[in-house]
């Protein structure tokens, strides 16, 4: 594993010692935030009034797989930056339904907002996730403008989802890239029950951890809350140091008493630390190509 941050206390620094339940303690981020059960249960009731609010662009297929759908929330400026949020779940769990209400903060600044589905393990290996996220990419590259989305694309996503956002940040669709919690050192994960269902090789622990690839050279705000499992913490710090070490444009947004669910609040206020950092991205990549960034407001 790397660490090339100064860390916090990191299980993983004793990793053989660890018993199993301290192993799968490490990564289980419901079981560390003591009122989980009802922050995702308020978090599925509002995404839900929210799509119900937002019918015209849902359930898009980009694929052939039963997930593989968009659903899309124009703005009335079809130029306006757009947010893919892909959710999180160790790539496991939820769906994209259940995140729609995050978009409210963008969407309060004039941008249009985007989720893309995909297979969950075991169902899917995570090299197929990964390129579904890709495809899908490759879908509204060549589609969105039909749909009413054709401005630059701001890529996020939050724990599994800010792996993928990771990963395909090198998508020529992709602007810059708003992480959220992501993990990006697959190996220690081998050794808990989430492998269960990833059943995670060598050649995918190099080849789909971040960590252990080169830094693309594109934006990258890297954001983590500080009541989060330290390995997650740390992961988001390395990442950042890496890429700092490489010259790879973007910050590290740590969130004063944030959790794992609580930290998605910043992105549903229009004035919460995610969305002006998303706000920020978007008026970044504006400003490179000679824009007003008006439409980032």
């Amino acid at each position: 594993m790397t660490f090339v941050a100064v860390a916090v206390e990191d299980p993983r620094a004793r990793w053989a010692s660890l018993t199993q339940a301290e192993r799968d303690a490490a990564y289980d981020n419901n079981a560390a935030v003591a009122d989980s059960p009802a922050l995702i249960e308020r978090r599925n009731a509002g995404s839900a009034v929210y799509r119900k609010a937002h019918p015209a662009g849902l359930d898009i297929p980009y694929g052939p797989r039963a997930r593989n759908r968009w659903d899309l929330y124009p703005a009335e400026n079809p130029e306006a930056p757009c947010l893919v949020f892909i959710h999180g779940g160790y790539w496991q769990r939820n769906t994209r339904e259940d995140f729609a209400m995050f978009m409210n903060g963008v969407q309060a600044h004039g941008w249009s907002a985007a989720l893309p589905g995909y297979t969950l393990a075991p169902e899917a290996r995570l090299p197929d996730i990964v390129s579904e996220i890709r495809a899908a990419l490759d879908w509204l590259q060549a589609e969105g403008p039909r749909h009413g989305i054709s401005g630059p694309v701001i890529l996020s996503g939050w724990s599994a989802g800010g792996h993928l956002t990771a990963m395909t940040l090198d998508h020529p669709l992709v602007a810059a890239g708003l992480a959220i919690y992501g993990v990006y050192d697959l190996e220690a994960l081998r050794d808990t029950k989430l492998n269960q269902a990833l059943r995670l090789t060598d050649d995918e622990i190099a080849g789909l951890s971040p960590l252990h690839l080169p830094a693309v050279m594109k934006p990258m705000t890297i954001a983590y809350g500080s009541a989060e499992v330290p390995a997650l913490v740390n992961d988001s710090r390395n990442l950042h140091a890496l890429r700092a070490m490489a010259h790879a444009p973007g910050v590290l947004l740590p969130i004063v008493r944030a959790n794992h669910f609580s930290i998605l609040d910043h992105l549903t206020d229009p004035e919460g630390e995610l969305t002006r950092a998303a706000l920020d991205l978007a008026r970044t990549h504006c400003a490179a190509r000679g824009g007003t960034g008006k439409a980032a407001r």
